[in-house]
């Protein structure tokens, strides 16, 4: 597994270029480092035809000077727009630098936006905002430096809500959050990093890299590879699918607890009827899953409290989430995990009384209030733990489609089962489930996506 690459706040990034200039690196020189990195981009992607630099007042328009200095040495037709004089020193700099056109206007082939980055907190002007769309409008390929002009660096929130999609994003230093966050990430097209050598912040959330998974040792039985439990309820199908999932995503024994009939379960998973507080005794169950299909009526809770009191590693989803009650793993033990989507998510704070403005905030202190791992699942998946963040690359938009979530929660209490590390378990489903959706192509269900898990396994061995 490479390591994983840092994902900073904007404080955080302000935090990193002062380690550098500290360290003897000028601002000019950062600025220069910036510039050249993200010009060989724009000169690859302009192949000799001509490019418009959107530049703004700060240090994100000083970047776009110095690009389009470098442009223009390499002979690329390049006209600078600057709606704004310069107001730093570096910025004034790389301007008087600069030896080529500047207009109000323009068309061309690529259109670079250093309006804003990083620093901008509030809404656009209303004519800078149509000045970008009409730019926008008037070239074919658009690039955005370090991010597109109007996204919140820490939240991914549109700040003008007239943004229109980018083709490539280049991210300056180190990645920002908003560059995995919704609703600003499918903006942005590609996204590449510009590295520029910076020190960066120990706290400092990550990107998830890709894990490289195992084989079963060769003296491996089923107990050895983990005994997972899926706890079913009224709804019969979301605990099959979620069984099908784990049954292919490493554990080496799963057993569905339940009551009803299956008649489209697999040959290979063992259904277990009974009491559920007897069953759950088994010594051998590494971890249980609760909540798809669990329904939400007094069944329901008697057949959660009866998984909680297991006190095994548990992965609480889907209904469970909505019928879990403030205090009810005050006494647990053993590691949970919390897999919400949006609206679980907004039902699990207000359980516990969270008020964070946006989902990282949310999930974190959940995690704080809850002592659980909690995986926000969505088109842009977060994973915390309260003191650790990882951020993922975006998965296939396929993946939203009924039953998709049933899936991820099997491969999380499958992994769970393996490792008995909660946040590695659901580092690896997120893998896993990605892999999974695009190995299946477009418009999949549920069910073949649980069937891909397996080649999603190989691919990453």
């Amino acid at each position: 597994m490479t390591a994983p690459q840092p994902v900073l706040t904007a404080a955080e990034m302000r935090a990193a270029e002062d380690q550098l200039v500290d360290r003897g690196v000028s601002v000019d020189k950062l600025m220069l480092r910036a510039g050249r990195g993200a010009a060989e981009w724009v000169w690859r992607i302009a192949a000799g035809r001509s490019v418009t630099v959107l530049c703004g007042p700060g240090n994100n328009g000083g970047d776009g000077y110095v690009i389009a200095e470098i442009l223009r040495q390499r002979s690329i037709d390049v006209t600078v727009v600057a709606p704004l004089p310069p107001r730093t020193d570096v910025a004034r700099g790389a301007r008087s630098r600069y030896g080529g056109t500047i207009a109000s206007d323009a068309r061309g082939a690529v259109l670079v936006d250093c309006l804003f980055g990083t620093g901008l907190t509030r809404p656009l002007p209303d004519d800078l905002s149509d000045l970008l769309r009409k730019l926008r409008g008037t070239h074919d390929y658009a690039v955005a430096i370090d991010l597109p002009s109007g996204v919140d660096a820490d939240t991914g929130a549109l700040l003008d809500e007239r943004l229109e999609r980018y083709d490539l994003t280049l991210a300056l230093g180190a990645w920002k959050r908003a560059h995995w966050l919704m609703p600003g990430l499918p903006l942005m097209g590609e996204r590449r990093l510009v590295p520029l050598g910076m020190d960066v912040p120990g706290s400092a959330a990550s990107l998830s890299p890709r894990p490289t998974l195992s084989a079963p040792e060769a003296a491996s039985h089923k107990y050895t590879r983990g005994l997972a439990g899926i706890v079913g309820g009224a709804m019969t199908g979301a605990a099959v699918l979620a069984s099908e999932a784990a049954m292919r995503a490493g554990a080496g024994y799963v057993k569905l607890f339940s009551e009803h009939s299956h008649p489209a379960a697999p040959a290979g998973l063992v259904i277990e009827p009974g009491d559920l507080v007897d069953t759950l005794r088994d010594e051998r169950i590494r971890a249980l899953l609760v909540g798809p299909g669990l329904g939400r009526d007094e069944e329901a809770r008697t057949r959660l409290w009866a998984t909680l009191g297991a006190d095994r590693p548990l992965v609480l989803d889907a209904d469970a989430l909505v019928v879990l009650g403030k205090n009810d793993l005050a006494r647990r033990s053993a590691p949970v995990v919390l897999t919400p989507h949006a609206g679980e998510l907004a039902a699990l704070c207000r359980t516990f009384r969270i008020t964070g403005e946006n989902k990282v905030a949310q999930a974190r202190a959940l995690a704080l209030a809850s002592g659980a791992v909690v995986l926000a699942k969505g088109a842009d998946n977060v994973l915390t733990d309260g003191a650790n963040l990882r951020f993922f690359p975006s998965p296939s938009s396929w993946l939203s489609t009924a039953g998709s979530g049933d899936v991820l929660a099997g491969i999380v209490v499958s992994r769970l089962a393996m490792a008995g590390n909660p946040f590695k378990a659901c580092e690896e489903a997120v893998w896993l489930h990605a892999e999974a959706a695009r190995n299946c192509g477009p418009a999949f269900t549920a069910g073949e996506l649980a069937n891909g898990i397996s080649s999603a396994y190989r691919s990453l061995l």
